[in-house]
């Protein structure tokens, strides 16, 4: 088996329409609704660049030019920063545009994650690169993707992330078939995208992580419109699983999922009270809040 080649690329597709978000994302991208103080694809970033990344590419879309905004430097911002003495602010914002490369490229059409994936082609070439949906994200210290990259390091085959879900749950993610490898490794025999209750293979959903070898490309040229009319990443992977071994990293705690409204208050909610600087008053109106709703 060749060696395997660094993992220093991201993809991050960001060019949905964020429809569950509406009206609130008419005019703004939903990657960039706050979550605290931070958007939540600068949460996604981070990750990225935490297990190791320096290379990044967004996929975007119609609208979403704040994307681009939010990652590059705003010398007038940080001028009145640092006129009025706010020092650590300015140096946050700088701080900010020096993540990682950033470079970005559309869309086009909104067909899927697979269509998405595909646009990235010419960016990432013939090498393995990691794929991190725009709307979750890990906590700092889930080790997750650096747990992913260093697996596809020992077996140089893709990886995806597996979490387990109730039934009622799975047909809402693509679902894995597995063999067990490991603790928290199993190799991935099939993935099937939304399954109907009672049919999927496994409880193990598909999360929004992977690191893919460039030969996802070829397999996704291959597939046709699948769940919902698009192009399916997973259909794209059942594909190369025919070619190569696949192998699935489990993990049961630390994602965050921005993608529908409930879950974006949660995640705000549970972020906050973590805060040094809000938590303790933040749970302290919490706890007064909730009481004064049981009373009613």
């Amino acid at each position: 088996m060749q060696t395997a080649r660094a993992v220093t690329t991201a993809v991050i597709p960001a060019a949905g329409l964020g429809t569950r978000f509406l009206p609130a994302t008419k005019a703004q991208p939903k990657e960039m609704l706050p979550v605290v103080d931070k958007p939540a694809i600068q949460y996604v970033v981070e990750e990225a660049v935490r297990a190791g990344i320096d290379d990044i590419l967004i996929i975007t879309g119609r609208g979403k030019r704040s994307l681009e905004d939010h990652f590059d430097r705003n010398f007038e911002l940080e001028y009145m920063l640092g006129q009025k003495g706010k020092h650590a602010q300015r140096d946050e914002l700088v701080d900010i545009a020096e993540l990682a490369d950033i470079h970005y490229v559309r869309q086009g059409e909104p067909l899927g994650l697979g269509h998405a994936i595909s646009v990235a082609r010419k960016h990432v070439g013939d090498n393995p690169f990691a794929v991190l949906l725009g709307d979750e994200w890990m906590r700092a210290d889930s080790g997750l993707l650096e747990g992913m990259i260093e697996t596809y390091g020992r077996y140089n085959r893709s990886v995806v992330a597996l979490q387990e879900v109730t039934p009622e749950e799975i047909e809402r993610y693509g679902c894995a078939k597995p063999e067990h490898v490991t603790d928290n490794l199993v190799q991935i025999l099939d993935v099937v995208e939304k399954p109907p209750a009672g049919s999927a293979p496994s409880n193990l959903a598909v999360m929004g992580r992977y690191v893919l070898t460039p030969e996802i490309f070829e397999a996704l040229e291959q597939i046709e419109p699948g769940s919902g009319g698009e192009l399916q990443l997973t259909d794209a992977i059942a594909l190369l699983i025919r070619h190569q071994a696949v192998y699935g990293y489990t993990f049961t705690e630390g994602r965050y999922d921005t993608g529908q409204v409930l879950d974006y208050l949660k995640v705000i909610v549970e972020l906050a009270s973590e805060r040094d600087d809000l938590g303790p008053d933040f749970r302290a109106f919490l706890r007064d809040f909730v009481a004064q709703r049981d009373l009613r």
